[in-house]
């Protein structure tokens, strides 16, 4: 079992910048972050492995990285728009391959993030 945390949402106006964190009890091969606005299908935003992945729609904003001395995932939310409203998964996959297409194994609780025009 992995557990994971997430912290650091919050509300900020457009253009903004947030850091979301994700403790966790052990990063694994792939550890990724989804969000899920209201109304909405859950969408993946960035995986990281030895590679990272990113969403079309945050590529050039945002930045997914991993501190395996502290368990910690994060990322990195610059230049914000109201789109990116929503609740904030961070989520582990156990084995390879990595992606954000790929299916997940365990999640954290969500933290939301709410972006004000």
């Amino acid at each position: 079992q992995v557990m994971l945390v997430e912290s650091g949402g919050g509300s900020v106006q457009a253009g903004g910048s947030l850091r979301l964190s994700c403790a966790t009890s052990r990063i694994t091969g792939c550890m990724g972050w989804f969000r899920q606005a209201p109304g909405k299908e859950r969408e993946g935003v960035a995986a990281i492995s030895l590679s990272t992945y990113y969403a079309d729609s945050v590529k050039g904003r945002f930045t997914i990285s991993q501190d395996k001395a502290k368990n910690t995932v994060y990322l990195q939310m610059n230049s914000l728009k109201p789109e990116d409203t929503a609740m904030y998964y961070c989520a582990a996959r156990l084995y390879w391959p990595c992606g954000l297409e790929r299916d997940f194994d365990h999640w954290g609780q969500g933290t939301q993030v709410t972006v004000s025009s």
